[in-house]
């Protein structure tokens, strides 16, 4: 695991997405905000959503997340958000060309991987260009965390 920097602010993760980890090989990072009204903020902090079904795609010359599930937030009774309504996402304009170019190239496609809030309390997506993994390399990098986590145990079982 990679130690925090010690300038880094703490973050409160309000959803990782694991699956995507696994699913597909990682490449460039980018921390990107998110418009969100009032009831989806109060519901995040509550903690209950998910990213596992998310991707993020283009409308236009804009960017959005799309499926990604929110509960409604249960006090606000009918003033209340659509659970998997689409969210833009705010990036400057030379982010959104990248993406948008590496998705049209490349092939690529753009995952959110983790939402949080940062040390700001506003709601931040760490999205990543990702390229889909075939099942064999599924199959390898499944081995290979079980051989990581076999060889932890039998060197904490050593000492």
């Amino acid at each position: 695991m990679n130690a925090k920097k010690a300038t880094e602010p703490p973050k409160k993760i309000v959803a990782d997405n694991r699956q995507a980890r696994y699913n597909y090989a990682i490449g460039d990072k980018i921390e990107a905000g998110i418009m969100l009204t009032g009831t989806e903020v109060k519901s995040l902090r509550q903690g209950r959503t998910n990213l596992g079904d998310a991707y993020a795609g283009a409308r236009g010359d804009e960017i959005y997340l799309y499926n990604a599930y929110i509960p409604e937030y249960l006090q606000a009774n009918r003033f209340n958000h659509e659970t998997r309504r689409p969210r833009k996402l705010l990036l400057h304009r030379r982010q959104i060309s990248r993406l948008l170019a590496a998705v049209q190239r490349e092939g690529m496609t753009i995952v959110p991987l983790r939402l949080y809030f940062n040390d700001r309390g506003r709601a931040k997506l760490e999205i990543a260009l990702a390229q889909g993994k075939k099942t064999h390399d599924k199959r390898q990098a499944s081995k290979e965390r079980d051989w990581n986590r076999e060889k932890a145990r039998l060197m904490k079982s050593r000492d």
